[in-house]
């Protein structure tokens, strides 16, 4: 079959590899899209370890059921699947609290065990959904990095979420302001360095953005909403900087959410964590759950999440890959549709 594949450091390229066989309770998918995720691009830019060459990457993806391994029993020839990009043991504490995301086992597409930059893949039956008729092949491929967004906006169910802000215009910090918008119905402000990225964040529901280079976020954020400032602050960044930046626009008593990796070790004021008694909340991709909760938005066909999708052949996988990692004007987000699509 064909695929994108991550051959060595620093390179990609359109090669033919081995139809995988579906093992017991595997199903082989016949891939018809699969999104290009931010995390595969930080690894591809910095060599990170997390997903070393040879490799196919991608875990974005839906598809059609091809063909079932042994004991496969769930899903049949011809049927139209969605898949999570983790697979769970089902059987860890997490699993069996609902948290699959955070399987002590969990394996993910594109890491731990072949991913779907190409027209097969193998996938564990537990772990796909059906995927509806109303969708096009681009918004099923949208639903994980839209759990992404789930996750994030239902972390705390404590707090209001009335005033949120999102930190960050790319796919995920994009897809957080549609879930805010979807489940909680909150006024979201949205920030970036990438003008045309504000340009979309606007167009999808955000009442108001801002680029840190040009404006103070706090005189956004008092034009806006008078002297209140965030309940809940998501940064789909994580810089240091911007992690700084989250605690400095939440309230006392407020939440901030971690969801972008960019940098690890950072220093900030514990100080204004513990004497406003801030919360501050990591986050990783989205549950099982979520996924499902990403379909039904998806669904009912009230956000935007394609108009702003670039579409690139398999054969143009090398250069939509650049593309992304260049990130210029509105290269948000790109996704790979293989022949069948």
């Amino acid at each position: 079959m064909k695929t994108l594949f991550y051959s060595r450091w620093d390179s990609l390229e359109i090669v033919e590899v081995p139809t995988p066989v579906p093992g017991s309770g595997e199903v082989l998918v016949q891939v018809h899209s699969c999104g290009i995720c931010g995390s595969e691009l930080d690894s591809f830019r910095a060599r990170s370890p997390r997903r070393p060459p040879p490799l196919v990457m991608g875990h974005e993806f839906c598809g059609v059921v091809a063909q079932r391994g042994p004991n496969a029993m769930r899903w049949k020839d011809g049927d139209r699947v969605i898949s999570h990009a983790l697979v769970h043991c089902g059987k860890c504490l997490p699993c069996q609290s609902g948290l699959t995301n955070l399987c002590t086992a969990r394996q993910v597409f594109g890491m731990h065990r072949a991913g779907a930059f190409g027209e097969f893949v193998s996938v564990p039956e537990q772990v796909l959904f059906q995927w509806p008729a109303a969708l096009t092949t681009c918004e099923a491929a949208m639903a994980e990095p839209l759990a992404n967004g789930v996750n994030a906006i239902q972390l705390d169910p404590s707090i209001s979420k009335e005033r949120v802000i999102v930190l960050g215009a790319g796919p995920i910090g994009l897809m957080c302001l549609v879930a805010a918008r979807s489940i909680t119905k909150s006024s979201v402000i949205v920030s970036d360095l990438i003008d045309d990225r504000l340009q979309v964040a606007r167009r999808l529901g955000a009442v108001a953005t801002f680029n840190p280079k040009q404006e103070n976020a706090l005189d956004v954020v008092k034009v806006t909403w008078g002297s209140a400032p965030a309940d809940y602050v998501i940064d789909a960044v994580g810089s240091a900087t911007t992690k700084r930046t989250s605690l400095e626009l939440v309230r006392p008593g407020g939440t901030v959410v971690w969801v972008g990796l960019h940098d690890d070790s950072i220093e900030l004021s514990s100080y204004d964590v513990t004497l406003q008694q801030k919360r501050i909340l990591g986050t990783y991709s989205g549950s099982y759950n979520d996924v499902s909760k990403a379909i039904s938005i998806l669904t009912e066909k009230t956000a935007d999440v394609t108009s702003w999708v670039k579409s690139f052949t398999l054969d143009q996988g090398v250069q939509a890959f650049q593309a992304m990692l260049r990130a210029e004007g509105d290269d948000i987000k790109a996704v790979l549709k293989m022949p069948v699509g």
